[in-house]
């Protein structure tokens, strides 16, 4: 069993190696010394530091209020997600999966022992609450890989109680700066010990070199790649955790790359990428049960609560609820086994071969402006040719599916139009924005089909179940209306888009 816990704090050096007093500070009532414990903590890592070159801390500590194995993810400046699962002598199931996506079958070693001296203080208000802990940390930090350095030092480190106002670490450090203390250079301990056990000469190597400009058509079309490549992987630990939106934005990086592939198929070899992205329409139809049964609910939920109770006839929230609860529960499981199945981690190590040594073709050298823009006008015709069809056929199934191609042809112009707009700038800025525009309204209207479809089926097991069908047939009837006034509203915005493109 794991617990997450959200850690917002901040770093201090002080040439003194003390605590200055904290008293006066605004809201403060008391400086409570809460006395030193002792810490030991063991940070594992693969031997080539892949957590750490995310920032990632994976560490099984000993000592303290909170003993046991500890695995934190970076939010932000200063604010991570904890997750915390009990001591165990080997790394517990629940943490090994969140970080499955870094390590794939590599497995964690030790690589850093950090031994602390950590005296405790809780600052308190008038009522007794604990607004922040702050404590001075004594460190001995040990290499325990590559010659076995070792290094010292002191630092202040306030930690936000939970539930407090982060504006309150502003007040605390005022008062810090005023006493000549500073915020440290390091982003967390591990962080600093990994510089200071390194050997002066090696050093230099663990400085992150910046990423070149992009200079040609490949450069371009790589570095969005690489972003969506980055995305994937990230997004993984989140994915497990069930964090709000990371499904939605897990699957739109792995359809951004397959349309990189597709759009910029003068590019990249499409003999190499073609493989690789039907291995990402797998991955994104297997994340896509999970996002599309949120959506449909979300959509169904809603609907059915603007819908007067005199018009409700039958258990139907109940159904509802039941069928959602049956789908989703199903798909959760089913998509933590995709995330730990073999297939998953080739995909993960053929994406990193990939933007390692990537396939390009004669194109690649060409200069931005020319080849990217015939990519990003291409794809935009294949929009405007949908639509076009779309628009000329009479309400029914067969305007449906041209307006779901139409939409899936959006999306990719949109895509093709995102890594455009670090070379063709505001243009390909404003096409993107257009086919968002033109994906969201064709979104609606193919979540409306699906939605009717669905309706149709709850329907049926209702009426087979002895109940009314009655509320099915009004929510029918309001997602029909929900569709013609979509459909009304596309010949508008096209003309608006068809008006305003200019690559």
């Amino acid at each position: 069993m794991a617990d997450t816990k959200r850690e917002i704090e901040r770093k201090y050096e002080s040439d003194e190696s003390g605590l200055p007093d904290l008293t006066g500070i605004a809201g403060v009532a008391a400086v409570v010394d809460k006395g030193v414990v002792q810490l030991d903590a063991v940070y594992y890592d693969t031997a080539d530091e892949r957590l750490a070159a995310d920032s990632i801390t994976l560490r099984r500590r000993t000592g303290g209020s909170d003993a046991g194995w500890h695995l934190k993810f970076p939010v932000g400046p200063g604010v991570r997600d904890e997750i915390q699962a009990p001591l165990s002598d080997t790394l517990p199931r629940t943490l090994a999966g969140l970080i499955r996506s870094r390590l794939r079958d590599t497995g964690p070693e030790p690589l850093v022992r950090l031994r602390s001296d950590r005296d405790v203080r809780d600052l308190v208000d008038a009522g007794g609450r604990v607004l922040a802990e702050v404590s001075v940390d004594s460190v001995h930090a040990e290499r325990l890989t590559g010659g076995g350095g070792s290094a010292q030092w002191t630092e202040i480190e306030v930690e936000l109680a939970d539930g407090g106002d982060p504006a309150f670490l502003d007040k605390v450090e005022k008062r810090l700066r005023k006493a000549g203390v500073r915020p440290s250079s390091s982003a967390s301990k591990l962080a600093r010990a990994l510089v200071e056990t390194t050997p002066k000469k090696d050093r230099k190597k663990r400085r992150a070199r910046p990423s070149p400009e992009p200079v040609t058509a490949g450069d371009h079309v790589l570095a969005y790649v690489r972003a969506q490549r980055d995305a994937i992987v990230e997004l993984d630990p989140a994915v497990r955790r069930d964090v709000f939106d990371s499904v939605h934005r897990m699957r739109v990086a792995t359809r951004r790359m397959r349309s990189a592939f597709r759009s910029y198929g003068k590019v990249l070899d499409r003999a190499v990428t073609d493989p690789v992205g039907e291995e990402l329409k797998w991955l994104a139809g297997e994340l896509g049960v999970d996002r599309d049964m949120e959506v449909l609910t979300e959509r169904l939920t809603e609907s059915l609560g603007a819908v007067p109770r005199t018009l409700i006839s039958g258990p139907v929230r109940a159904r509802l609820r039941t069928w959602a609860n049956a789908k989703r529960g199903g798909s959760r499981r089913r998509l933590i086994g995709v995330l730990d199945s073999k297939r998953y981690l080739t995909l993960l190590d053929t994406l990193d071969a990939l933007v390692a040594e990537p396939p390009l073709l004669e194109a690649a050298a060409g200069k931005p402006a020319k080849v990217i823009a015939k990519a990003v006008r291409k794809d935009f015709a294949k929009v405007s040719a949908l639509v076009e069809q779309g628009l000329e056929l009479p309400p029914g199934h067969g305007r449906d599916l041209a307006l779901h191609e139409a939409r899936k042809k959006a999306k990719r112009s949109r895509y093709s139009s995102e890594a455009a707009v670090p070379a063709l700038g505001d243009p390909a800025a404003d096409l993107v924005k257009s086919m968002k525009s033109l994906q969201n309204l064709l979104g609606d209207h193919q979540d409306s089909v699906i939605t009717r479809q669905t309706l149709r089926e709850l329907s049926a097991v209702a009426h087979a179940a002895g109940e009314s069908s009655f509320t099915y047939g009004v929510l029918y009837g309001r997602e029909e209306q929900r569709a013609s006034t979509d459909e009304a509203e596309l010949p508008g915005l096209w003309k608006e888009i068809t008006g305003g493109t200019n690559i």
